[in-house]
C-alpha cells in the first residue's frame, strides 16, 4: 500500500479530527485531547507544517508541527506532535513516513531541530535523543522528552510548547 503525504487541505479538517481521536482512544498515556490541540493550534495559526497520508483519496495519517519556545525566546525549534495514523493502519509505516517527510520541510523552511515528546524506543530511529541540558517540565521521565537537532547546536534551557498543548488540562 503506497500512502500519499501531503499538505492539510481546508477538506481535510474533519478527517483529521476523527483520525486523531480514533488514535488516541484507550491509550494510557493519552488525556484524548490531542485533536483539540490540533484544533486549537489551527485556529491559532500557530500549526506551522500540517501533512496527511492519503490512501485512494481518504485521509489515514497526520502530523502536526508548531514553534517552541526555549528559554522564553524563539530560536527555530519546532515541535512535533501530535501525530497519528489510523488504527487499521497503523504498524505499516505510515507514521515514518509523515515523520520523515515533516522532517525534511520544515527543515527547508529553516529550522534549526526540532524536540518530541515520546517514546524512548520508537523515535531515535529517526535520530531524536535526550540530552539533558534540553528539558521539558511537563515529561513523565526525561527520556521520553528528545530533540533532533539540524546542525550543530543543541540549546540549553527549558522548552515550551505553544498553549494548545495545554487544552483540557
Amino acid at each position: 500500500m503506497e500512502a500519499l503525504i501531503r499538505s492539510e487541505m481546508q477538506t481535510d479538517i474533519e478527517g483529521i479530527e476523527k483520525i486523531t481521536l480514533a488514535a488516541f482512544t484507550g491509550k494510557p498515556y493519552s488525556n484524548q485531547t490531542e485533536h483539540l490541540i490540533v484544533n486549537e493550534l489551527r485556529k491559532a495559526g500557530a500549526l506551522t507544517l500540517s501533512l496527511v497520508a492519503e490512501v485512494n483519496e481518504n485521509v489515514i495519517g497526520h502530523i502536526a508541527f508548531s514553534s517552541v519556545r526555549i528559554n522564553e525566546k524563539d530560536l527555530g525549534w519546532y515541535g512535533i506532535g501530535p501525530i497519528s495514523v489510523a488504527p487499521a493502519f497503523q504498524k505499516q509505516g505510515i507514521g515514518s513516513k509523515l515523520i520523515k517527510e515533516g522532517l525534511k520541510q520544515i527543515q527547508m523552511q529553516g529550522a534549526q531541530g526540532c524536540v518530541l515528546l515520546g517514546d524512548p524506543a520508537y523515535y531515535p530511529k529517526f535520530g531524536f535523543k535526550s540530552y539533558p541540558e534540553l528539558f521539558y517540565a511537563g515529561s513523565p521521565a526525561p527520556e521520553y522528552f528528545m530533540a533532533l537537532p539540524f546542525y550543530a547546536n543543541v540549546p540549553k534551557g527549558k522548552v515550551e510548547f505553544h498553549s494548545a498543548f495545554y487544552v483540557g488540562r
